[in-house]
């Protein structure tokens, strides 16, 4: 199987608290592309970008979205008060309809919604041509 991986990764500086989630939330959703995603012939590609989010100084604007999962009772309509975004894709099969993200049995996708709210952040899964994870955040002050 032939993965290839595609980094768009803008230099940024977080504090530990904020970094080590990131680094699992990252490992986990990866670690499903790699067991869901593609069949053992047909490889794929997997997209990691982390950004800082451009429209967060300007005006606020709310977006409908399909699936999302906030932290702390955010609503992820105000997305632009987020300073980064984090977004982990793959081109494979896509997580089935039917497998709600926000109440999963996986144990992985349990661990990623958990550590979203611990960053009091924001989580959307988008489900065209592959699977799309997108993750809006601050940077945690403790």
């Amino acid at each position: 199987m032939n993965i290839n991986f595609k980094l768009n990764l803008e230099q940024v500086y977080l504090g530990m608290d904020t970094a080590i989630p990131l680094g699992i939330i990252v490992n986990e959703l990866v670690s499903n592309s790699f067991k869901h995603a593609f069949s053992s012939e047909r490889g794929g590609e997997i997209c990691i970008n982390l950004h800082k989010n451009e429209i967060c100084a300007s005006e606020n604007g709310n977006s409908a979205f399909r699936s999302c999962i906030s932290g702390q009772g955010k609503e992820c309509a105000g997305m632009n008060n987020f300073r980064y975004i984090l977004e982990v894709s793959d081109n494979g099969k896509g997580i089935p309809g039917k497998i709600n993200f926000e109440n999963s049995n996986s144990l992985g996708l349990q661990l990623v919604n958990i550590l979203v709210e611990q960053i009091d952040g924001c989580i959307e899964l988008e489900r065209n041509q592959g699977t799309k994870f997108t993750i809006w955040f601050n940077d945690v002050e403790i």
